[in-house]
């Protein structure tokens, strides 16, 4: 498709003719969770950010054994082909994705579009919750060539590591903590990584959701001095932005070296003593 790396999207057509193949398992999810309820794709499965993807006691995802339980609970197991899909340009379906690779599952794919194109087609949806028997859904233990923590960010500085800042421009430059409308996990400064390039997740899309083609990807990051070899930390504001630009560096255009820095500016712009810069 579109001479990507490798074989990871699905159409809406393609979705909507495997509808009843019991071998995928459609996952919803969403920034604001409530829209699963309001309508979503026939036969597929909710799960909530917050509540069902994060540690409820720590500001951390879960561990494999519980990541394995709630996968399993829903009837997904590893056998299954899991399609993501979700609101916002499906920034929160690429942060599963990131992390169903994070613990090992390869059989994934996310949809070339958001849940407004899906329902702007015109194409059915549903409010009923499908039920699935209990399978079982073994994690590996995490993947950290793709994850990165805030102690190799900082040995990063003034290396030959490329940090890509994917938040928009007024977030970058300062001028923002976080963008009007956005889920607000607060830091204490705004500003960015030093030497971190600006390149906004959304450049990396069309106005209907699709990505781009892998030429004009091409394109993008190299005009902003980010070349395949090099290796790459992403960032956003809680990592589900940096996990879009992830599964565009890694797995559209293949970069082998790309780590999405989950802690992000929450955590970096509320840390002691390390630096930060402001302006574009």
């Amino acid at each position: 498709m579109a001479d990507y790396a490798k074989d990871v999207l699905v159409e809406t057509q393609w979705l909507e003719d495997h509808l009843d193949d019991d071998s995928i398992r459609i996952v919803e999810v969403d920034e604001n969770p409530a829209l699963y309820a309001e309508a979503h794709i026939p036969g597929a499965i909710g799960f909530d950010w917050k509540t069902d993807l994060q540690d409820q006691v720590k500001r951390d995802f879960l561990g494999p054994e519980e990541f394995g339980q709630l996968f399993g609970s829903r009837g997904i197991s590893n056998d299954h082909l899991i399609v993501l899909y979700g609101d916002r340009n499906n920034w929160f379906a690429a942060y599963t994705y990131w992390y169903l690779k994070y613990y090992g599952h390869d059989d994934v794919k996310l949809l070339n579009g958001p849940r407004e194109k899906w329902i702007g087609e015109g194409r059915a949806t549903t409010t009923e919750v499908p039920s699935f028997s209990p399978a079982t859904f073994d994690a590996q233990a995490g993947d950290d060539a793709i994850r990165a923590q805030r102690d190799e960010v900082l040995g990063a500085l003034g290396q030959s590591i490329r940090l890509v800042d994917v938040r928009s421009p007024q977030e970058y430059s300062g001028e923002l903590i976080a963008m009007p409308g956005y889920e607000q996990e607060g830091a204490q400064r705004a500003g960015h990584i030093p030497g971190a390039a600006s390149i906004p997740w959304a450049q990396a899309v069309n106005e209907d959701g699709t990505f781009k083609s892998a030429d004009e990807l091409r394109d993008l990051y190299t005009s902003k001095g980010v070349a395949n070899g090099d290796p790459i930390i992403a960032y956003c504001r809680i990592g589900e932005r940096s996990a879009h630009t992830w599964f565009v560096l890694h797995e559209l255009l293949g970069h082998d070296d790309v780590k999405n820095y989950d802690g992000s500016w929450t955590e970096w712009g509320n840390l002691v003593n390390v630096p930060i810069e402001k302006s574009a």
